[in-house]
């Protein structure tokens, strides 16, 4: 039994709350169990210096943890990001990325700040998560101004999550106790299609076989398909 009673192929109960912010309709608070991030989705009529001139448009993303969403305060990161956050923000804007076709909304950029209220695992996938129905409203804004096509834009939905091997077994949607006593520890994030966007996996002591990494692919589509779920309500 997981220390909060979950199943080892169940998530957390999750929960996503659109236009959050009143001043961003791209703007949604998720939730996962305790992990909570706000994510919003604002854009700009500017582009990267390489490209500009090419009639494509870029998303990207950043990311942080406030000082008080960990046990002990974490400290702002005043004096450049560290590696972790620039690895994390990264991993955020390629998988997002993946579900937009960027030359519909040409000139322009799409800033999704992931801001980590509560952390107890899992919170680059729930930003991921989060931060794709941010991106969708945002575009929506978009539309209703006559500023980018009215469909195409969105490709697929994308989704991510935890998925981990403790005490030899695999568990979905891993909490921070169950992280730091994990042998394998994965972040998988996948379209709605089935098709994989990025698979982060390691392992911690043993290496592991293919038949492990199979069955934790298993259960993270399964994980994957109630929070597909959870995003088409918090957009209808």
């Amino acid at each position: 039994m997981r220390p909060d009673g979950r199943a080892p192929n169940k998530i957390r109960p999750v929960r996503i709350i659109p236009r959050f912010i009143k001043y961003h309709p791209g703007s949604v608070l998720i939730q996962m169990g305790d992990t909570v991030v706000l994510c919003v989705a604002t854009f700009e009529k500017t582009l990267p210096s390489w490209l500009v001139g090419k009639g494509e448009g870029w998303l990207t993303a950043e990311y942080s943890l406030l000082p008080g969403s960990t046990l002990e305060r974490t400290p702002r990161e005043t004096g450049g990001l560290g590696g972790r956050t620039q690895e994390i923000r990264r991993f955020i804007g390629r998988s997002l990325r993946a579900a937009f076709d960027l030359d519909k909304f040409g000139g322009y950029t799409i800033t999704v700040d992931c801001d980590v209220l509560q952390a107890d695992g899992g919170t680059r996938t729930a930003s991921v998560t989060g931060g794709f129905v941010a991106v969708v409203l945002a575009l929506r804004e978009l539309s209703q101004k006559g500023l980018i096509p009215p469909r195409g834009v969105v490709k697929t939905q994308v989704a991510a999550i935890s998925v981990g091997i403790v005490n030899g077994e695999p568990l979905l949607d891993l909490t921070y106790e169950e992280d730091s006593m994990a042998e394998v520890d994965m972040n998988v994030v996948m379209t709605s299609k089935g098709e994989i966007v990025e698979i982060q996996g390691t392992a911690e002591g043993k290496p592991f076989s293919r038949e492990t990494l199979q069955k934790m692919l298993d259960i993270a589509w399964e994980g994957l398909q109630e929070l597909f779920q959870a995003q088409r309500e918090a957009l209808k």
